[in-house]
């Protein structure tokens, strides 16, 4: 008897251990970079002479992944990057866009999208909402190219959880449009407020409370 419980409990904490040990993958921009943690050729912006945050423990996604006791699977996030394809000064560029990285998230349980930074910043047109048929054309723009996104990584990573962070302080229609999209495909959508920020990106304070807005927020 007191063998069979020693098994069931050691089954158990085996299972929990598994259960608790998820992999971890971001697509981001700026804000979720950190040099020599994203992929080769990718402009990252920390660490950053006009920001505090000077270690890669003190980023959002590192305290968040810490705190769960999860492991990072891919981080890759690109600096400057849009959602859409169109990005500053009207250039379009399908590769470093969200869009052209789908598939370079390895094997995660969780997706972080930390998007839509630059497409505000850099006055992306907004476009059309559209659920299907997507041209590169039609991608140009941040609803279509957003919605494109958001189904090509559900049936990418169909046993991923996919999380979607919006950042603090964004034009309302790409807040709207987040909301709406998000919700078409099901994906939670988490609404970051009061987050401290030096040279326009998130200080050690904001990082912290990027992290513990994440933690409330998921269940």
């Amino acid at each position: 008897m007191k063998k069979l419980l020693f098994g069931a409990l050691l089954l158990t904490t085996l299972f929990t251990a598994c259960a608790q040990t998820k992999k971890v993958s971001i697509l981001g921009d700026s804000y979720s970079t950190y040099q020599g943690y994203n992929p080769e050729g990718y402009a990252p912006f920390y660490p950053d002479a006009n920001n505090d945050v000077k270690s890669v423990d003190q980023t959002w996604w590192s305290l968040y992944i810490k705190a769960k006791g999860y492991e990072l699977e891919q981080n890759n996030s690109w600096g400057g990057t849009t959602i859409c394809s169109t990005g500053y000064f009207g250039r379009v560029n399908y590769e470093s866009s969200f869009m052209g990285r789908v598939d370079m998230l390895g094997n995660p349980d969780i997706i972080f999208l930390f998007g839509g930074t630059n497409d505000a910043w850099s006055r992306a047109p907004i476009g059309e909402y559209q659920w299907s048929d997507w041209t590169q054309d039609d991608c140009k723009a941040f609803r279509p190219a957003l919605a494109y996104l958001l189904d090509a990584l559900q049936k990418r990573y169909p046993k991923a959880k996919i999380y979607s962070i919006l950042n603090s302080e964004l034009r309302e229609e790409i807040n709207e449009s987040m909301r709406a999209v998000c919700q078409h495909y099901g994906v939670q959508l988490i609404e970051l407020h009061d987050i401290e920020k030096q040279n326009g990106h998130p200080s050690i304070a904001g990082m912290q409370s990027i992290c513990d807005q994440l933690l409330e927020a998921i269940d």
